[in-house]
């Protein structure tokens, strides 16, 4: 029986351009509610990796291959989520699509649920809206990438322990190679940011740092 060490050495001797053939690049969930000063469920450290995620992104457009965006989306319709989030109940409308606001680091009010101005997709890019913590769960994300004939998938965004871990174990769970960038997720908790990096490189993929995976395509 292979243990958790012998697995993870099994892995890594994976070569590097195999471990992002055929990539998308996933950017999870990078909205204003998540990751402007004074949003309803602010990641402060979401806006140290927005240059980092900007820069991937070039990387893959230049390439020419998929970049896709997640939007969490809420609204009135209660449920679990208004449990565990009660940000997203009627009194503050986090993420609900259509709901202006203010932060206090940007001019004019912004779409809550939108992508940042600093990432905005282009018309090329797909976006896939959810209303759980997973890319793949309730959206069409896995038959879309096969259209496009993706076999691997390169994950940023937030947060690394919710969003980020549960799209990227889904990743796992429909066949797609999946590779965290470490320098590009972000959390509101270090020590759940550590521990879910270090729990997925261990079972369900790579970790690795921007250089490096711009490196691999």
């Amino acid at each position: 029986m292979l243990h958790s060490g012998e697995l993870a050495a099994r892995a890594d001797e994976v070569p590097t351009a195999e471990r992002v053939r055929d990539a998308a690049l996933v950017v999870v969930d990078m909205q204003n509610d998540f990751v402007r000063k004074g949003a309803p469920l602010e990641v402060p450290d979401a806006r140290a990796t927005v240059p980092v995620i900007a820069g991937l992104i070039g990387r893959f457009r230049d390439k020419g291959r998929p970049v896709i965006f997640t939007r969490f989306v809420s609204g009135a319709e209660p449920g679990l989520m208004w449990l565990w989030s009660p940000e997203c109940r009627p009194d503050t409308k986090c993420c609900w699509p259509g709901h202006m606001r203010r932060y206090p680091d940007a001019e004019g009010a912004f779409d809550c649920a939108d992508v940042i101005e600093e990432l905005r997709p282009q018309d090329e890019d797909i976006v896939i809206d959810k209303r759980g913590y997973g890319a793949f769960h309730g959206t069409d994300l896995s038959a879309r990438l096969r259209y496009m004939s993706v076999t691997s998938l390169v994950i940023t965004g937030t947060v690394t322990q919710i969003c980020v871990e549960e799209t990227a174990r889904e990743a796992f769970h429909h066949g797609f190679r999946t590779t965290i960038v470490s320098d590009a997720v972000s959390s509101f908790a270090p020590g759940l940011h550590a521990a879910t990096l270090e729990n997925f490189a261990m079972k369900f993929g790579w970790v690795a740092g921007a250089e490096d995976v711009s490196s691999w395509l």
